[in-house]
């Protein structure tokens, strides 16, 4: 089960601070609201040298570094660039220019993330596989040799945090209808379109603990981690039904963080030490007392290997090379 509700704490601890985030480079990505725009913010005013807002709507992207600019004081460090986790060949696009265009890459905030309440369809597969699942960690492979690259040349510890929810724990029933092919059943939509979401950040925390396990830190020099920033006041519910969106403001009126409450949780992440890698967090803390035991014991670690190795195949197929490059570098 997910955290209880009434026994999540708020106010939490900012741990990121000038000492550990000055003139160094981060991206953030889906930051142009909720809990990535409250990063950003963050960043920039604990004296980042580049933040880059990796943002679908760039309209709205700049709107949000504008805001950025005139609540720090901070100019010139916040960058809107283009990403649409939709399209694999975006995805591919802002890898390159990140690669090209950075020159360190501190820590990679996977954050931006879609539920859906009717059927949408993104590269062959359902909204919430690609984006939550497949671009995700189509941007993570691509941009792990630029971070490896970081941590030899200015000798530190780059973060590849992705953001998931503990609410995946939730959803063990609806997992055990559709674990032995996974992609196929939720392409063809044999579970109910509003736990996908839930699925597919299930699928999120499967994949990292056996990705951690591949490229461990004394090899690849990155601390890869996964966080639950908890339940926020955040819209990102608003592709949900009316009546789910009812009774999420009401549990968000009880026992919500605040978006800028949440995004500690993301900035820890991000700052982590070396014992979070391969870890799910929550509140601040490495939290693997919360992970349940059907993740974890023997049974959850091939379930762990067989996710991985389906966003494995599907990343060969969108980029040839680049796992293989990955695992074998």
């Amino acid at each position: 089960m997910s955290e209880p509700l009434e026994t999540q704490p708020r106010n939490l601890p900012l741990l990121a601070t000038p000492e550990t985030c000055a003139g160094r480079t981060y991206i953030v990505t889906g930051s142009n609201t909720g809990l990535g725009y409250e990063a950003a913010k963050h960043l920039v005013a604990l004296g980042a040298a580049r933040v880059i807002m990796a943002v679908r709507n760039v309209g709205a992207g700049e709107t949000a570094k504008a805001e950025i600019e005139r609540d720090t004081g901070k100019i010139n460090v916040a960058e809107v660039w283009t990403l649409d986790l939709a399209s694999y060949d975006s995805v591919k696009a802002f890898a390159k220019r990140a690669i090209t265009d950075l020159d360190r890459i501190d820590a990679l905030i996977e954050n931006a993330a879609v539920g859906i309440s009717q059927r949408m369809m993104a590269e062959g597969h359902l909204l919430p596989l690609t984006v939550n699942v497949f671009s995700t960690f189509l941007l993570a492979v691509l941009l792990l040799p630029k971070m490896r690259q970081t941590a030899k040349s200015f000798g530190i510890l780059p973060h590849l945090t992705i953001v998931s929810s503990g609410v995946g724990f939730d959803f063990k029933a609806a997992w055990d209808k559709i674990k032995d092919d996974p992609v196929a059943k939720l392409d063809a939509e044999e579970v109910e379109l509003m736990a996908t979401y839930g699925l597919s950040k299930l699928m999120e925390i499967f994949a990292i603990r056996y990705f951690a396990t591949l490229i461990p830190l004394s090899r690849s020099g990155v601390v890869l981690n996964t966080v639950s920033p908890g339940l926020c006041k955040t819209d990102l519910a608003r592709n949900a039904t009316p009546a789910f969106r009812e009774q999420l403001q009401a549990l968000h009126a009880q026992y919500g963080r605040t978006a800028e409450d949440g995004s500690r949780t993301l900035l820890h992440a991000a700052i982590a030490g070396k014992e979070s890698h391969g870890c799910y967090l929550s509140s601040c803390e490495i939290a693997e007392s919360k992970v349940p035991s059907w993740i974890s014991d023997e049974e959850g670690k091939k379930s762990q290997k067989y996710v991985w190795e389906l966003i494995a195949t599907e990343l060969e197929s969108i980029e040839p090379g680049s796992v293989k490059k990955i695992l074998e570098s």
